[in-house]
């Protein structure tokens, strides 16, 4: 049977505002992408989020990002390496105290926006990222696009770089996304959604704005938490996938207990 993972952001609310619909979500995917503090969530966010994830046996991501509350972090900010270096380490180690008082650990990590957007091409800034993982714990797979700069670094440093697909946006011919900036970037035909999924993981591809095919082959595919109807969504992205032979599980066995 193929495997593959279902992602999505959560926690990314910050003191009495919520954008995501974590508790729901959290009965859909297999791994969560945890914000850090630095594009959204606080430490109470933090805690009540990893506590969710583990009671479910969902793998916890660090989901890090640029230190941009204001822009959601989806502005690129032009840190230089070591700083970025330190603003990762912090993130992980953050959201690694509340995994471990829920009984579990940080499993991996994954960019957010502008970030991982950055690092497709950015090298200095890839590297900087693959050094914050691989001083904290080289152990640690990290989520990227398939064909980066990041992921490439990655492998090279001698980390687990893990392909990633994502439901609802837009892919140029190249293989990266469409800008948000630009009309069309995000998917909102749930039907589309769905398609393109099953597609992805069956077939290793996903069409392109122009109509050509794109290898993808993810380990992982991203739910968006915060596209509007996000859980009903996901909930018929995981029962199709599930319906064409395909199991949901975490790309990595540190789940929560492990």
């Amino acid at each position: 049977m193929t495997g593959v993972d279902l992602n999505a952001d959560l926690g990314e609310g910050f003191g009495v505002w919520r954008l995501t619909e974590d508790d729901a979500l959290l009965e859909i995917v297999s791994s969560a992408n945890v914000a850090c503090g630095f594009h959204a969530g606080d430490p109470s966010v933090l805690r009540r989020v990893t506590a969710a994830a583990a009671e479910r046996g969902v793998a916890v991501g660090a989901q890090v990002a640029y230190r941009d509350l204001a822009g959601f972090g989806r502005r690129f900010l032009d840190v230089s390496p070591a700083e970025l270096t330190d603003d990762v380490l912090y993130q992980i180690g953050a959201l690694d105290a509340f995994a471990r008082v829920a009984g579990t650990r940080v499993a991996y990590v994954k960019p957010h926006g502008a970030l991982y957007n950055a690092i497709v091409h950015h090298a200095e800034q890839a590297t900087a990222v693959v050094e914050a993982v691989r001083l904290f714990d080289p152990s640690l797979p990290v989520l990227g696009l398939p064909g980066s700069e990041f992921l490439r670094q990655a492998e090279t440093a001698g980390l687990r770089p893990v392909r990633e697909a994502f439901a609802d946006r837009a892919y140029t011919p190249s293989g990266t996304l469409v800008s948000r900036r630009e009309p069309g970037a995000v998917i909102h035909d749930a039907d589309e959604v769905v398609r393109r999924c099953v597609r992805m993981a069956v077939e290793g591809v996903v069409v392109a704005v122009d109509g050509s095919e794109v290898k993808v082959e993810p380990e992982s595919i991203c739910l968006h938490g915060d596209t509007p109807g996000a859980v009903e969504i996901g909930r018929r992205v995981r029962a199709a996938l599930v319906e064409a032979g395909v199991s949901v599980r975490p790309f990595t066995s540190a789940a929560a207990g492990a």
